[in-house]
């Protein structure tokens, strides 16, 4: 029963992600199409500094209290929650965020590019799940699994990545008021408090504290999500899905999706191409090379049903980056040629390598059938 628990609340939550991924793609492909179109002015104009930090700021804060949520719900009873389990997907997952940053910092080096290093080392689990459904039953559910643990494992590096290496000078007092309020968080946990008005509360204060210390305001919904209780965290993944699968996630790619592609590439050359082939080659080889090394040296086993035709195509999904990889997009640049650059990158690198991995996941179907 409690396997097949599992895989009931894993089916529920992909058919939510598919639905979000589709108009997640949508919204990004309205974004181009508006960006470059004689109607690009207004775009600029909704779309301004102010309203950037209401979407990137606030209301991403959100995505990644969801994040952080569904990182703890894996940590404690997911793929993740046993070591045998989770070293397939963290080693392929740890693979595909080296060697991307490797290929991207080749590129770079030291140059007025090298802070991008970060952006093409994350996986975007809602347009990797919504590819998946294209191919409907021809995807193992160990496969589906796998990516989805591979995602998530990728989406705590990415926070590792965003809270160490893209802060400002940090604020002494903020952080020791963010650290108290952090405090209170854990004390109320412990004592099995069950109301959500009082983490939402102390969340507030504590995003607040951590947005006037330098760290990234986003921090704060992880942090927040993992002093959530047990008991009360599939309620509020539950309450907050549809609200980041269907407004916040598909709003913050209308924000930041749109890139005029008239020079895109030639402006900042290094950029665009060290992040296209971070996602387009470097993810891939990443994934595919690290699990591998696992399984050839016993650290880990292929799921039941899957095979090296399989994880192959997968490591080709893995490359599609687009949420978290515009995300530190914008803390890296800020603004301006480069950010251009890498927004072009990461849509284009993104693009290839879902089709990519479609059709090797097609072929590997076709494969295993035969």
């Amino acid at each position: 029963m409690p396997l097949r628990r599992l895989i009931l609340t894993f089916q529920e939550f992909a058919a939510n992600e598919s639905a979000g991924g589709r108009l997640l793609f949508g919204c990004a492909v309205a974004a181009l199409l508006w960006s470059n179109s004689p109607w690009s002015r207004g775009y600029d104009t909704l779309f301004s500094h102010r309203a950037h930090f209401w979407i990137n700021d606030v209301f991403m804060s959100l995505f990644f209290l969801l994040v952080g949520l569904e990182i703890k719900r894996e940590l404690l009873m997911g793929e993740l929650a046993s070591p045998k389990q989770a070293a397939l997907p963290v080693l392929a997952a740890l693979g595909g965020v080296i060697v991307p940053a490797l290929l991207y910092a080749a590129f770079n080096g030291s140059g007025p590019g090298a802070p991008g290093w970060g952006i093409p080392m994350a996986t975007d689990i809602a347009f990797v799940i919504g590819a998946m459904a294209l191919l409907g039953s021809r995807v193992p559910l160990g496969l589906k699994i796998f990516l989805t643990a591979l995602a998530i494992a990728d989406d705590i590096a990415a926070v590792v990545v965003i809270a160490i290496f893209y802060t400002r000078s940090l604020d002494v007092t903020a952080l020791l008021i963010a650290t108290s309020v952090l405090a209170m968080l854990i004390a109320a946990c412990a004592m099995s408090v069950r109301h959500i008005p009082v983490f939402a509360a102390l969340g507030l204060i504590l995003w607040f504290a951590v947005l006037q210390s330098g760290v990234h305001a986003t921090i704060a919904g992880v942090v927040l999500a993992m002093t959530i209780p047990l008991a009360l965290l599939p309620r509020m993944e539950r309450a907050l899905h549809p609200w980041v699968s269907f407004g916040i996630m598909p709003l913050f790619a209308l924000a930041n999706a749109g890139v005029a592609f008239a020079g895109a590439f030639r402006e900042s050359q290094p950029v665009s191409l060290g992040v296209l082939c971070g996602l387009l080659f470097g993810k891939p080889i990443g994934i595919l090379l690290a699990s591998w090394l696992a399984v050839s040296l016993r650290m880990a086993v292929l799921p039941a049903g899957v095979t090296w035709h399989h994880i192959h195509g997968a490591g080709w999904l893995g490359g599609i980056g687009f949420t978290m990889s515009l995300f530190i997009a914008g803390l890296a640049f800020g603004g301006g040629p480069m950010l251009t650059a890498a927004k072009a990158g990461i849509l284009v690198g993104s693009a290839m390598a879902g089709v990519i991995g479609l059709l090797l996941l097609r072929r590997a179907d076709v494969r295993t059938a035969a």
